[in-house]
């Protein structure tokens, strides 16, 4: 297949099918990117504005407290996968593409894909990380190193310190948040108690709806950002907050529509045509 056009000099060009193809193709992942980030460019909204990481966050603190649980060992490694996917999911890191000899998906590597600043601080640093590395790692290499979970001296300069308050921090200047300080007896410790209770209920309220009233038959109809917060939250251990003020009867459907997520077959999944892969490539390092 070929067709004509003819330019401002009056020559025709012939552009053939693949040309018309890779366009095309080009066009739909421009269109992708722009998708994924316009929802971030709307400053009326501030639910609209939020990251995955502080939707993680947000929905792991205590609301009155301002801090996560002591207990919970596993925000740290789960903040790190939701920096992967916001900049997968804005388009600016990938998996390398598939060869003749399929990989699965943690076998293959993290590529950086567009280098345009992201505006946000720790994104961004995630970003010149992967940008700069000179190395070649998959995902689970990639959320070790950005926690400083590494035998090797020469790459713990990958980590990101301080991650926790610094988005808080960000919340705080989105009037999220506010700042205080509790006494435990031995140390001080800084808190951020919720101060808009608004956001987080919308955040509460749209997780509910995406296992329960908008539960769709089809899971890759669910909305990438929400279907990524679901099983970003559940890899916090922060998830079953979003559930604690269900009925019996609304928390067990939940659960269980929580349950056939994670039974999902990752690498099947990421081969839909609408599907991100390196999300699922989180999925994955959080379910083996």
């Amino acid at each position: 297949m070929s067709t004509f056009r003819e330019n401002q000099s009056g020559l025709v060009q012939r552009r053939t099918g693949q040309s018309i193809a890779a366009s095309s193709t080009n066009q739909q992942s421009d269109d992708d990117t722009n998708s994924d980030t316009e929802r971030f460019s709307d400053g009326s909204d501030k639910d609209m504005r939020l990251t995955l990481m502080e939707e993680v966050l947000l929905l792991g603190l205590k609301d009155r407290e301002g801090y996560t649980s002591f207990w919970n060992d596993c925000i740290s490694s789960g903040l790190r996968g939701c920096i992967l996917v916001e900049l997968a999911l804005r388009g600016r890191i990938h998996l390398e593409r598939q060869q003749s000899r399929r990989k699965s998906l943690l076998m293959r590597k993290i590529r950086c894909k567009n280098e345009a600043p992201t505006g946000d601080v720790i994104l961004d640093e995630a970003l010149n990380h992967i940008r700069r590395s000179g190395t070649d790692e998959g995902v689970q290499g990639w959320i070790d190193l950005l926690s400083g979970e590494t035998w090797n001296p020469l790459k713990l300069h990958f980590q990101l310190r301080n991650v926790r308050e610094r988005i808080a921090k960000n919340l705080v200047e989105k009037g999220v948040l506010t700042t205080g300080k509790q006494n435990f007896v031995l140390f001080d410790m800084t808190t951020h108690p919720v101060c808009d209770d608004s956001i987080k209920t919308r955040l509460i309220k749209r997780i509910q709806d995406a296992v329960l009233s908008k539960w769709p038959n089809d899971v890759s109809k669910m909305d990438r950002r929400t279907l990524a917060l679901i099983y970003l939250a559940h890899a916090s251990d922060v998830l079953e907050n979003a559930f604690q003020i269900l009925s019996d009867e609304d928390y067990d459907v939940a659960m269980r529509r929580v349950r056939h997520l994670l039974d999902l077959d990752v690498e099947e999944q990421a081969i839909n045509t609408n599907s991100n892969e390196l999300l699922w490539a989180v999925v994955s390092v959080y379910l083996k």
